[in-house]
């Protein structure tokens, strides 16, 4: 289907499992406009990732009721899709600074209806803090973990549980840590065995790497 020379990918969730969701960044009012009005012509929600605020505003205007958090710039526009996914996701970061990676990835599964919660604030600075939370960390079965600085937390709980691991490195951090390639190298060179790891403050990413792990699983 074309919409304002906006071509839906219809097929996305037969193929994947999952449906289009659209970057927001890059693109200006009138089409991310024409796009949503495409999607709900279409019968479909949609989730729309790095949407800066003042475009929010715009769009609330005709679309009033979309849901927007300001932390990681996460908007959905229609309810959140129904799943019968057996399985929880866990996103687990070192602190509190990193609550914009740790919420795109949250409300990235919230809208393709995973079990997710958030566990924050338990990085190596204080590891005794996650030793505290282990328990609970136990319980999902697949683990996000989010950090920045150094980003030893993904290794630090890679050592401790068994679940899936996909690592996050975020941007925050001072000095030669600030960009996010200290945590990303780190966590590309991990000793603890098979963690994933994806692009710095890829959120989204992680929380789409986390619904193809449930969703094979499911499926078998």
């Amino acid at each position: 289907m074309r919409h304002h020379n906006y071509n839906i990918d219809v097929q996305r969730t037969e193929r994947l499992g999952f449906p289009e969701v659209v970057f927001g960044q890059n693109k200006d009012v009138a089409t991310l406009h024409s796009i949503i009005s495409a999607h709900l012509e279409n019968g479909e929600s949609i989730l729309i990732t790095r949407l800066q605020a003042k475009k929010h505003k715009f769009l609330y205007k005709d679309f009033p009721g979309i849901f927007y958090d300001p932390v990681s710039s996460v908007c959905i526009v229609g309810e959140h899709r129904k799943s019968n996914l057996v399985g929880t996701v866990g996103i687990i970061s070192a602190g509190t600074s990193d609550e914009y990676v740790v919420n795109e990835a949250y409300y990235c599964l919230q809208y393709l209806g995973v079990g997710t919660a958030k566990i924050q604030d338990v990085g190596v600075a204080g590891i005794h803090r996650l030793f505290d939370r282990l328990d609970d960390i136990k319980a999902f079965d697949v683990l996000i973990v989010v950090a920045g600085f150094e980003g030893a937390l993904p290794t630090a709980i890679g050592g401790l549980v068994p679940q899936p691991i996909i690592a996050v490195p975020t941007s925050v951090g001072t000095g030669v840590a600030h960009d996010g390639t200290v945590a990303l190298h780190s966590m590309l060179s991990s000793c603890a065995n098979g963690i994933s790891v994806v692009n710095i403050d890829n959120g989204y990413g992680a929380a789409m790497a986390a619904f193809r792990i449930l969703n094979s699983v499911n499926n078998k």
